[in-house]
């Protein structure tokens, strides 16, 4: 029977490239809106600047995550075949390397033996796979999934820096950008925090910090150019 409780590492996957996106999409947007309109640019290519930020940012994005994923599903498709031949090279020797890792967690060697056997007779693979190799089907990589839910998420989080600079007049949009990027962020790191289990208040000050600097240098590189030029 299922228990009815829930752990933040069954949406470590999903989660940590939805997080990654989405703040990535409002820190490097909300900065390059920044840096262009510190240059000096007017309010029509800010915002062309924005949105080719935004195309380009999820496109690499999911290209990023699908090949980095991608690598780890490999090897551990790799991991996994080495495996599934020398248990049917030497099922015996693989037994006792299976009892040998339960010995190591604290079970006698007999009971060790005998969890061990248990475990092998419903599936060998999977057995070995998690206690050998530490690969779960909760944690197991997944390329696609991973692509998607980066290049959504980035759209989603560069969007909000995006409509705050167009519904906002020209001589404000700089503050009004930063601010509002700003109280996203630190929600986003909230909630964060929250599904994950850990502190929210934790989780907003480091995404709030890091982003804050991420647009300050930026502004300072728009308004030296702009200067410059």
């Amino acid at each position: 029977m299922r228990h009815g409780e829930w752990h933040g590492t069954s949406r470590a996957g999903w989660l940590r490239a939805a997080v990654l996106g989405a703040n990535d999409g409002i820190v490097s947007t909300a900065s390059l809106l920044i840096g262009v309109a510190e240059a000096g640019a007017g309010r029509g290519a800010v915002l062309t600047a924005g949105l080719a930020g935004l195309v380009a940012g999820a496109m690499s994005m999911a290209a990023g995550e699908y090949v980095s994923v991608s690598s780890q599903s490999d090897a551990e498709r790799s991991d996994l075949a080495r495996e599934r031949k020398e248990l049917q090279d030497d099922a015996e020797a693989e037994h006792r390397e299976l009892a040998a890792i339960y010995v190591g967690r604290g079970l006698d060697p007999t009971l060790a033996s005998q969890v061990a056997t248990q475990l092998m007779q419903k599936d060998a693979l999977g057995a070995h796979a998690r206690d050998e190799l530490g690969i779960s089907e909760i944690m197991r990589a997944r390329p696609v999934q991973a692509a998607l839910s980066s290049a959504a998420s980035f759209a989603v989080g560069a969007a909000l820096p995006l409509a705050a600079a167009i519904i906002t007049p020209e001589s404000h949009m700089v503050p009004a950008v930063a601010g509002l990027s700003l109280v996203f962020l630190a929600i986003l790191g909230a909630v964060a925090a929250r599904v994950g289990r850990s502190r929210m208040l934790t989780g907003a000050l480091r995404v709030t910090f890091w982003s804050a600097l991420a647009m300050a240098l930026t502004a300072a590189v728009g308004r030296l150019f702009g200067v410059i030029a």
